[in-house]
């Protein structure tokens, strides 16, 4: 990117974009906006092909039919993983982290292959769905704030030891694998299964995804009265004891 654009890629928001996961790539625009950036945001709908030239890309949830379709045309597509080649930052939420893994399991009950962004497999719990807020601690490494949001998912997601763990929880089950773990990393490539939107709740992992773009250590300050107040207010309530 130059210095003052931001190329931001919505992608297939035709198929993956349930519990407001659109929100995310409007806190991007916004927030970029409000520090002067001339952002050109691109939604593309999955009878598109995915740019390679963008510098972040954000993928949301979607059923389970949806995600397959996803995948399917992701895969063929290839734009995704040539953009991430080149450099671009990737942000994904619930289905979309898993299709960015080597495998997840398909509305058919099949093995579906992945995109191999992320060193991850999922495969469907047996047991109670995980559904409710979700309270995490950021893997320090990424300097962020304590992680809110709200998981509604039935995967399991098992880290292999390419991908860091995203966060730990402290409320909630995050992969579902009872570790502990919430999401993955590595990189500039991102995995969680937060919705909420989770970068409305957080919108400390949007600026880094700005900075990441931006190769950037710094960026000016905002007044986040608001989104505090939102992230207070979630955090207190998932906080208190059941």
């Amino acid at each position: 990117m130059n210095d003052n654009s931001l190329r931001l890629i919505w992608v297939y928001p035709d198929l993956l974009s349930t519990y407001g996961d659109q929100g995310n790539a409007l806190i991007v625009e916004h927030r970029a906006r409000r520090r002067g950036l001339n952002v050109e945001r691109y939604d593309v709908r999955s009878d598109q092909p995915v740019p390679t030239s963008g510098d972040i890309y954000l993928i949301g949830g979607g059923e389970d039919r949806p995600q397959r379709l996803a995948a399917e045309r992701l895969r063929r597509d290839g734009g995704l993983n040539r953009a991430v080649a080149n450099g671009a930052t990737l942000f994904s939420v619930c289905a979309g982290y898993q299709i960015l893994g080597h495998e997840f399991v398909n509305d058919l009950g099949n093995r579906e292959q992945g995109l191999g962004l992320l060193d991850v497999i999922s495969t469907r719990g047996e047991g109670q769905r995980c559904v409710g807020d979700v309270l995490a601690d950021v893997d320090p490494q990424l300097g962020l704030p304590q992680l809110t949001g709200f998981e509604n998912h039935q995967g399991v997601t098992h880290l292999g030891p390419g991908a860091r763990p995203f966060a730990t929880v402290r409320a909630g089950n995050g992969n579902g694998t009872g570790d502990g773990t919430e999401g993955a990393w590595n990189d500039s490539v991102f995995g969680t299964y937060m919705h909420g939107p989770v970068l409305a709740r957080n919108p400390q992992i949007a600026d880094l995804l700005i900075r990441l773009a931006m190769d950037s250590g710094a960026l000016p300050p905002l007044d986040d009265h608001w989104y505090e107040a939102l992230r207070a207010e979630r955090i207190a309530a998932t906080a208190q004891p059941a």
